[in-house]
């Protein structure tokens, strides 16, 4: 395995040891006069006016400023934290009834616990094979537990989906993944969107004959590569606040034709038994190398 010099190694601590520095995105509602529309209100009296949930994106947008000052995290010495436990019920009924059918009020508010703050960084619509209503999102919270004296940032993204209801678009089902800081820097060919390509599609599905440059657009990165079927392929990742690349999307073209979604499963299709990658492994140094 090559070891990396100096300047690798700053470059690994400014790609995962540096939080976020992007704008916040769920900015609505700033006064305490919504909130006290639904403030004496259980779960189940709420009734959100419609126009919070006319598109998909103003759902998203609502139901995270909502969240915004949502606070549980089991009391803290200097007094109320935002607007306390208020938002919760309210922010449940973004939810879609079959959605709440499979997940209580109190699993919901549970979930929630050790937060006190909740920063949208990312949001934006992905491609759904099956025609549906997808998002991407990221968010920063700020994290604090009973018993412990300083608080934290935590970082978490995951996927969402929508449906639309007779009151509008609501939350049929929410992904959440926390972020690690430590792993990344440390361990791994899979954080690393082009790793990932050419271990997955290279190494076990001997499908790559010539890998294209990445086009890299803000948190986007487009990865192409010609296969040896003759076809050409293009892989969607986004990059998480700690540095790592998640696949979104993956597009397929053949000649001149438009580029198809597809879904492909390398470690389904393409391995015959269960590898495990090692630090130092040959593997691994063969991506490191």
């Amino acid at each position: 395995m090559q070891k990396r010099n100096k300047m690798d190694i700053t470059s690994y601590h400014q790609k995962y040891f540096r939080p976020s520095c992007l704008k916040v995105l769920n900015l609505r509602f700033n006064s305490w006069e919504f909130y006290s529309l639904f403030s004496e209100k259980t779960h189940d009296q709420i009734k959100l006016p419609p126009e919070l949930t006319r598109t998909p994106e103003d759902t998203l947008l609502n139901y995270f400023s909502v969240l915004r000052e949502a606070e549980n995290m089991g009391g803290r010495s200097c007094g109320t934290v935002g607007q306390a436990r208020t938002p919760f019920p309210i922010a449940y009924n973004f939810l879609s009834k079959e959605y709440q059918n499979k997940l209580s009020y109190d699993e919901y508010f549970n979930s929630f616990a050790g937060i006190g703050h909740t920063s949208l960084i990312k949001l934006f619509r992905v491609p759904d094979g099956k025609k549906g209503i997808k998002f991407f999102y990221e968010v920063e919270t700020i994290e604090g537990f009973k018993g412990k004296r300083a608080e934290y940032f935590g970082y978490s993204y995951g996927f969402i989906q929508l449906i639309h209801e007779k009151e509008g678009f609501r939350i049929s089902d929410l992904s959440k993944f926390e972020e690690d800081f430590l792993c990344a820097p440390y361990h791994g060919w899979d954080h690393d969107g082009e790793a990932v390509v050419e271990v997955k599609y290279g190494s076990w599905c001997k499908l790559i004959q010539q890998m294209y440059p990445t086009v890299i657009t803000g948190y986007f990165k487009n990865i192409y590569f010609h296969g040896t079927d003759g076809a050409d392929y293009c892989f969607i990742f986004v990059t998480l606040t700690n540095g790592t690349d998640v696949e979104i999307a993956q597009y397929r073209k053949v000649s001149n034709d438009m580029w198809i979604q597809v879904n492909m499963k390398p470690e389904e299709e393409c391995l015959t038994e269960k590898r495990v990658l090692i630090p130092g492994s040959r593997l691994e140094g063969e991506i490191n190398s």
